[in-house]
């Protein structure tokens, strides 16, 4: 029953059959008036502070990667810690950060990248040398983070953060130990399934249907877990019986796996052959370094009874480093070139 005071409903022309006359007809009901209605009440309805947000990003443009540089440079200081500490045992929390001499160092000696720079890379207490490394790591997470933000969405930005920082440890603490520790590999991978489950964007199915999109995701992390880690199994096996000798550590294969969580399979193969390429690169300049010179490098280990080692083509070196950087360069650029190409091939076989 329509009330006294109501007005009556205008007559709306009745929509065509053919789908292909809707403009018009949509017109004729005002569809740009309804729309704009439409827009203004899911306007209303938007949280305020996502809306301040989002106009503060759009009015300056450089402020979400300046933030995310801001944040990846304190983590990046974090990492500092955890890769110096963890292959000695200690804990990660207690005590705060302490020189050489064994003070204290005090909060504003330790502002990430700012603090080095400032000190010219020596301790204010004693005067010792601190490693350019720490800046540079530093640095390198913050740039990391900044081009997280400046690619994907914020869930799969702040996935890739856990993932790279792991992989920033894992890479460093290779290179100083010629080990991984598994809670960089084993409990990487576990962390990829769980993620793949919960963000269907880490593995590109968050146009799917809801449920649909989490089970694809994680079934995605668990097929690159299983096929990366046996693939280059079998390669580190067929090396070994090739070259009488160890050719690749347990902890890459591990390492591997949890990229293939993270990244699926072709992130994996993009992580073996790639990193080969890079290490075969690395190991060249480093060889022509020494012949051009004639003071070959040293590989600083942090187990006394390694020692140094002299760096050149020959020489064993941590294959942890080069899987990381493949596997940073895929999900962080390569993967939409890798994955079309395998997408390709697979429909011509």
């Amino acid at each position: 029953m329509t009330g006294a005071n109501q007005a009556p409903e205008a007559d709306l022309p009745v929509p065509p059959a053919s789908p292909r006359a809707w403009p018009g007809w949509l017109h004729l009901c005002g569809a740009q008036r309804l729309l704009s209605l439409a827009d203004a009440q899911a306007a209303l309805h938007t949280p305020r502070f996502a809306s301040m947000y989002q106009q503060l990003f759009h009015e300056f443009p450089w402020l979400l990667p300046a933030l995310a540089f801001l944040l990846g440079a304190i983590v990046g200081s974090f990492l500092n810690v955890v890769i110096y500490r963890i292959p000695a045992g200690r804990s990660i929390v207690r005590p705060g950060s302490t020189c050489a001499c064994g003070q204290p160092v005090a909060w504003h000696d330790n502002i990430p990248i700012l603090s080095w720079l400032l000190l010219r890379g020596r301790a204010r207490c004693c005067g010792s040398k601190f490693s350019i490394r720490y800046p540079l790591i530093e640095a390198l997470t913050g740039a990391i983070f900044c081009a997280l933000v400046l690619h994907f969405p914020l869930p799969k930005a702040a996935v890739g953060a856990v993932f790279l920082s792991a992989l920033v440890c894992a890479a460093f603490i290779d290179l100083d130990t010629f080990e991984i520790p598994d809670i960089f590999s084993v409990g990487l991978a576990l962390a990829g399934i769980v993620f793949s489950f919960a963000i269907p964007h880490l593995h590109g199915h968050q146009d799917a249907p809801p449920l649909l999109a989490h089970l694809r995701s994680g079934l995605d992390g668990i097929q690159g877990m299983l096929i990366g880690s046996a693939l280059v199994l079998w390669i580190a096996l067929f090396a070994e019986a090739v070259l009488k000798r160890e050719a690749m550590g347990f902890g890459d294969v591990k390492l591997v796996g949890a990229i293939g969580a993270f990244c699926g399979w072709t992130g994996c193969i993009t992580s073996i052959f790639g990193g080969a390429i890079i290490g075969t690169a690395f190991i060249g300049c480093l060889a022509l370094w020494q012949k051009m010179t004639g003071k070959p490098l040293r590989l600083r280990q942090v187990d006394p009874e390694k020692g140094e080692q002299e760096l050149g083509l020959g020489a064993q070196v941590p294959y942890g480093p080069m899987l990381a950087m493949g596997a940073a360069l895929h999900f962080l650029f390569l993967s939409p070139w890798v994955d079309s190409y395998f997408a390709e091939l697979s429909g011509l076989l």
